[in-house]
């Protein structure tokens, strides 16, 4: 078996899957409520720095002083090096990256300073929302937006079938994961996110401005040859999905372990014979925190 476990690469991977996912109306009603003028941009969880270059490349803001924040020092290394390869041929548009986990930057910047417009791209799915949320706002000042996409909603779907009551199970199992992974001592998942964000949101005080599905929907297509298979790194992004089901179930009673084995084995063979679809219901969010 293949190693599926490059997460930079995965997150490269992702692009173009999270281009065609992304509600376009929710960002268009981003795009018209920013003011004009150079805006301060703080993105949490940013990871290689996909999100940022759509910002640019979507030309939702060409002068911005952006701060992108990861935990992992690998994304963070590789977002640094895709920056400094693209960095002169965009003026106006300043980008800054630091290597450090959100509650410590939440602690370290509260009081300090604060940013027009907050960013967590599917991101919100792995943290406790309403604890987290407070110290999030207190980083953006009043009347600031926020725009929180891609968050996991409770649906895994891949087809074609292998076992119909093992698949099931396998994505019950799965999503328990999520409700109850803890990280660092803190609760950090939620398989229901994308519909519990709306009244979440509103309970921490934000105005919803708009709200949409943001699905992955990865099919296979066929190719030059006529053969079938994914567009773009989309077989690795599958293959990364598949391997990160098997290491969150991995030793899991409530499953045999090579029935087990052989499922997750299938589902890598069918991505090889460009047979998989792999959808994920998701939900992205524009909010505005109010002014005094």
């Amino acid at each position: 078996m293949k190693p599926y476990h490059d997460f930079p690469r995965y997150l490269a991977a992702k692009r173009s899957v999270d281009d065609r996912a992304l509600n376009r109306p929710v960002w268009d009603s981003l795009r018209r409520a920013l003011p004009a003028g150079r805006q301060r941009v703080l993105e949490i969880g940013a990871g290689i720095g996909t999100m940022a270059d759509r910002v640019w490349a979507w030309d939702l803001l060409r002068q911005a002083n952006y701060t992108a924040i990861d935990a992992d020092p690998a994304n963070v290394a590789a977002g640094a090096a895709w920056w400094s390869a693209v960095a002169q041929a965009r003026p106006g548009f300043s980008l800054h990256w630091e290597t450090v986990d959100l509650f410590g930057f939440i602690a370290r910047e509260q009081g300090q300073q604060t940013w027009d417009l907050l960013i967590a791209h599917a991101f919100m799915d792995l943290v406790d929302v309403p604890g987290t949320l407070p110290g999030l706002l207190a980083l953006l000042r009043p009347g600031g937006l926020l725009y929180f996409s891609v968050n996991f909603d409770g649906a895994t779907i891949l087809e074609p079938a292998i076992d119909p009551p093992l698949d099931a199970l396998v994505v019950q199992l799965y999503h328990q994961t999520m409700d109850q992974r803890v990280t660092a001592g803190r609760p950090a998942g939620d398989s229901h996110t994308g519909r519990h964000l709306y009244h979440q949101l509103r309970a921490a005080g934000v105005e919803v401005l708009a709200a949409g599905s943001s699905d992955w929907v990865v099919l296979p297509r066929p190719g030059a040859n006529g053969q079938m298979g994914y567009p773009a790194d989309e077989a690795y992004f599958i293959h990364f999905i598949i391997h990160t089901i098997s290491t969150a179930l991995a030793g899991h009673p409530a499953l045999h372990p090579a029935r087990f084995a052989a499922w997750i084995a299938e589902r890598h063979a069918q991505v090889e014979r460009g047979e998989l679809v792999y959808i994920a219901h998701q939900l992205d969010y524009l909010g505005r925190k109010p002014s005094p």
